[in-house]
């Protein structure tokens, strides 16, 4: 792009540059990229060659910008902005700068501060560069407090125009309830784009009527709560990929101390034989979260687990009971006579999950440091006699007459959280005042016979859910905006951010000031830099909107606040275009041909024709725009203006005087600058 930039590629096949070439320049990299940056222009330009690799360019830079050496792919604007302050810095006039005290304008009129500071940038930066693509803009900062007002007028390379986004975004989640004969069911909810974990549970309950102080949102992966969230997480956290499940809660999640939130998995003991005196385990189907009062049996902790899952989890009839005992005394599970782990005897309850999240189906080892005690809580318990479903799922009443239970129970992890978990003679109790702290790693864990899951548990009924009406919502997509739109946003007043304050010199301290961009004057070349590329703390992406912009025609005059300035239109001369997304992806070109006046497209070793239809796309990331008054055959520029002389001579046309060529120059400075 910068290549078929007339004005600087005709400055360095011209040879200007050497004269100018500051090798003293403390800020310069000693003429050495200016004299890299000249041979390669003058290759591409031989017409000696199809293609040319700049290895002694890249090498260059590689040695005064180290970010760019290597074969990582970079930022093309980075590295426009690098290299065009390379080229300035070696190309300055300017062989002492002085130094300058700058002033606020302090109610002074603007062209007399604008006039003021581009002299003083002039005085300290003088080159081609400034020449060619340094512009003028106005920044107005007003204090929220003291309501000081400062202008400063401050220059210009490129102009970094933001893409209009959406303040808002869709999100799938899942709504568990309480009642558990209720299925799943999945919203999709508005919430704003740079928000918090609080702001998605308000959006839920406007639809659900659940309060959001009684609901536990959960990223859900692999059978297991990948997150827990807290209230203030922030939403960029939760990619689009991701199973959100929300949980309604007994009472709220911080007021509540009669009662404790469980995450509970379900786990299925590994058949073959383990090595050792361990059981494996395995995870399988959805983790969910249950409210238990601080004070419980082992009897009613099991009964309200299978209440929990009544909607899913059948019982057995007497055959297949007998046929499960049958099995169990032949060994194939368990290490007591019912399979159900006896006190005393290696623990086959303590496990808990490797951090590897490849398999869909995890094999648990022993982990017996992260278990609260040896004992398996809710073990072999012949005499009593618990709550169970009939063999089709329960309708909300327990049954009575079932000997044995279809999981035993065991707590993991509880012992590293800030709440005791004691078992004292079958009795369960919370030692805290407090809720339990959420985390990943603190869980119930019901662990089931493979014999016993297959009859009784319903893999695809625990897996349904219905789908609120909200999921029908298709927000529209806007197809593009135009260049103009972004232009607009970019002289919008704003707050500043937190983390970038202002100092304000009235008020003596830092201040969210809002600040306020205009353009005052614009360079012969323009460079738009459209910020694809959207980094927060939180969040990255690259926008893919369509930019429309115009190729030839495009009026700056009415985003200019410089009364004295005239027209200022322009025409399209290259476009930088990326390919791909923020890890990685591939850089093309449009240009114009300075010669022929013809579009080409340029992909690596590869340079094709191309036609202005073809040139406005989603890849579009860096434009350059040349003003009309300044292209090729007006004289704007000085090597340009000899060769028009020596072309009229030619053609034995007589030589404008220089009083003409002088007013020439005043009228097409209005568009440019007011000194």
């Amino acid at each position: 792009c910068l290549s078929n930039t007339p004005p600087l590629t005709e400055y360095f096949l011209s040879d200007e540059y050497v004269d100018e070439l500051n090798h003293d320049n403390l800020l310069g990299m000693k003429g050495e990229i200016a004299n890299a940056y000249a041979d390669l222009i003058k290759q591409m330009w031989s017409g000696k060659y199809s293609y040319v690799t700049p290895r002694a360019f890249k090498t260059q830079v590689g040695r005064f910008a180290p970010q760019f050496s290597g074969y990582q792919q970079q930022d093309s604007q980075e590295l426009l902005a690098f290299l065009l302050d390379g080229l300035h810095e070696d190309l300055n006039r300017i062989r002492k700068k002085p130094y300058i005290q700058l002033k606020d304008a302090e109610g002074r009129p603007d062209e007399v501060v604008a006039k003021e500071a581009w002299e003083n940038h002039r005085k300290r930066n003088d080159s081609i560069i400034v020449d060619i693509f340094h512009g003028l803009f106005k920044s107005t900062l007003v204090c929220p407090e003291c309501s000081k007002i400062s202008v400063t007028f401050d220059p210009f390379c490129y102009l970094t125009l933001p893409l209009p986004l959406k303040k808002e975004r869709t999100l799938e989640v899942f709504l568990v309830r309480m009642e558990p004969l209720t299925k799943p069911m999945q919203y999709k909810v508005i919430v704003p784009k740079i928000g918090i974990i609080s702001d998605l549970c308000a959006a839920l309950f406007t639809l659900s009527d659940v309060p959001a102080d009684k609901m536990v949102v959960t990223d859900i992966y692999n059978h297991r709560f990948h997150r827990l969230f807290s209230m203030d997480e922030n939403l960029s956290s939760i990619m689009e990929r991701d199973d959100i499940f929300v949980f309604e809660v007994t009472g709220s999640r911080t007021e509540d101390t009669d009662n404790v939130v469980i995450p509970v998995y379900l786990r299925e003991k590994y058949r073959q034989p383990s090595y050792g005196h361990h059981s494996n385990m395995c995870l399988f189907g959805q983790p969910f979260m249950i409210s238990v009062p601080r004070n419980i049996t082992e009897e009613k902790l099991y009964n309200l687990l299978l209440m929990k899952m009544c909607r899913y989890v059948r019982t057995y009839n007497e055959d297949e009971e007998e046929s499960l005992h049958f099995s169990k005394d032949l060994g194939i599970n368990g290490n007591g006579q019912n399979g159900v782990h006896e006190e005393g005897s290696p623990s086959e309850m303590e496990t808990d999950e490797q951090d590897d999240e490849s398999s869909q189906d995890q094999e648990l080892p022993s982990e017996n440091e992260n278990s609260q005690s040896e004992d398996s809580v809710g073990g072999d318990n012949e005499d009593s006699e618990n709550g169970i479903c009939t063999e089709d799922p329960c309708k909300g009443q327990l049954f009575q007459g079932q000997k044995k239970q279809l999981f035993t129970f065991q707590f993991n992890n509880l012992g590293n959280t800030d709440i005791n978990y004691v078992k004292d003679d079958r009795q369960i109790r919370f030692e805290d005042s407090r809720q339990i702290r959420l985390d990943e790693r603190t869980y119930l864990a019901l662990d089931w016979d493979p014999e016993i899951k297959k009859r009784c548990f319903d893999d695809n009924a625990a897996e349904d859910f219905e789908k609120h009406e909200s999921m029908e919502y298709r927000p529209q997509k806007k197809m593009f905006v135009k260049l103009k739109d972004c232009i607009e946003l970019f002289t919008t007043k704003e707050k500043l951010g937190a983390e970038d304050p202002w100092y304000c010199p009235n008020c003596k301290q830092h201040q969210q000031a809002t600040k306020k961009l205009d353009l005052w004057s614009l360079p012969p070349v323009l460079v738009v830099h459209l910020k694809r590329f959207s980094y927060s703390r939180y969040w990255r992406d690259k926008l893919d909107t369509l930019v429309d912009f115009p190729i030839s025609d495009l009026d700056m005059s009415e985003f200019l606040i410089n009364p004295n300035a005239g027209r200022c239109e322009y025409n399209l001369i290259a476009v930088s275009n990326h390919y791909g997304g923020m890890g990685g992806g591939h850089y093309t070109a449009f240009a114009k041909n300075k010669d022929d006046n013809k579009w080409y497209y340029f992909d690596d070793t590869s340079v094709s024709s191309a036609i202005e239809d073809q040139i406005v796309s989603k890849a579009a990331y860096v434009l350059f725009y040349q003003r009309q008054d300044t292209i090729s055959g007006t004289g704007y520029f000085a090597h340009d203006h000899s060769a028009k002389k020596e072309a009229s001579a030619s053609l034995g046309i007589p030589r404008e005087s220089d009083e003409d060529c002088n007013e020439n120059d005043v009228e097409n400075e209005n568009c440019m600058h007011t000194n």
